[in-house]
């Protein structure tokens, strides 16, 4: 179970810079653009293995001391990217530790093999009348 979004913020850091995103001049003086760090290793709301998963899923997102980066700067407002920022944080969260439903083997009823089956004659046997004609 993960915790909810608003649990991480004491393990959250955030750093604003300028952005390259919309603004026009308001780019060249305001930090806009925010960058989030969470330290996977050292959290305190997850469990073991949930960190294990995230090390493990998250890899290629991670730096080289185990911490998740995620950086918004689609918005000109420094307060709109950092929600974007914490959204994106949250949703990778759920999707790395979402546990597919283990799948069931099945077999086909009777009724539906013997009409497979009965298609399959009629298919064949309408191919079948299909010959040339002889004179």
């Amino acid at each position: 179970m993960l915790p909810a979004a608003d649990a991480f913020l004491s393990e959250l850091q955030f750093q604003t810079s300028r952005s390259s995103g919309p603004g026009g001049q308001n780019v060249n003086k305001v930090e806009s653009r925010v960058e989030l760090r969470f330290h996977v290793p050292t959290s305190q709301l997850l469990s073991d293995e949930q960190k294990q998963v995230l090390l493990q899923k998250l890899a290629s997102r991670l730096t080289a001391d185990g911490s998740l980066l995620v950086t918004a700067q689609e918005d000109r407002s420094q307060l709109r990217n950092k929600e974007t920022a914490l959204r994106k944080f949250h949703e990778l969260l759920v999707k790395a530790l979402h546990r597919p439903k283990a799948r069931r083997a099945t077999k086909p009823s009777k009724g539906a093999v013997r009409q497979r089956l009965e298609s399959k004659k009629k298919h064949s046997q309408k191919k079948a009348g299909r010959g040339r004609v002889d004179e």
